[in-house]
């Protein structure tokens, strides 16, 4: 399995320390190269990095780690994404973090689909902060679920055998529409994390009865 990340952030930087460290070819793609490859030799562990188009021609996942206002300019970056795993971890919320820009009748993951009509979309991550990535910070408690939804069977088997890998439990969230629902959870996660004082460890997780 080869996954690019298409990001230098800190959920960018977050998962390719991750994926590398579980043994996953990672390739990372950003607007500027120069720095895309300097992340990359410090993450180590044969982490290539290269400008967007680069990475995402030679990975068969890609992880968009960026914005949701910069989601647009990303995807025209990638070139072509014929069957390619998009794997939105998005959350549409305002620059202030206190508020969404879109949902109930469509969803960041929805309207990356539209702007990528022949890759697969697969919504996750979207409600874990950069902070709970690293194996050694999710030590001594309960698996961190992650939510994966999407419309295409294999693509979100692919993602939630990703998921497994680093250390996550995946829970499977449905069809790609239901991204309506988790990325409202997504801010409601924030709201806790950053407005109510419960701090980046901050999660949601869901129990059978």
């Amino acid at each position: 399995m080869n996954v690019a990340i298409i990001g230098t952030g800190k959920m960018g930087s977050g998962f390719a320390r991750l994926l590398a460290s579980q043994g996953v070819e990672v390739i990372i793609g950003g607007r500027d190269a120069i720095k895309a490859a300097q992340l990359a030799q410090e993450v180590g562990g044969g982490t290539r990095g290269t400008d967007i188009a680069s990475a995402a021609k030679s990975a068969e996942l890609i992880i968009l780690a960026v914005y949701y206002q910069k989601l647009d300019e990303a995807i025209r970056a990638a070139g072509n994404l014929t069957g390619k795993v998009l794997i939105d971890i998005s959350n549409p919320i305002t620059e202030d973090f206190k508020d969404l820009l879109i949902g109930h009748r469509t969803s960041a993951a929805e309207e990356i689909q539209k702007l990528a009509p022949d890759a697969k979309v697969v919504k996750a991550y979207n409600t874990i902060f950069a902070q709970l990535l690293p194996a050694e910070s999710r030590e001594g408690r309960e698996p961190v679920q992650v939510f994966v939804a999407a419309d295409d069977y294999e693509a979100k088997r692919a993602v939630s055998d990703l998921v497994t890998k680093g250390g996550f439990e995946a829970v499977d969230a449905g069809p790609l529409s239901n991204a309506r629902f988790l990325e409202p959870i997504g801010e409601m996660n924030i709201h806790f994390g950053f407005f109510l004082g419960w701090g980046t460890s901050a999660a949601p997780s869901w129990k059978k009865a």
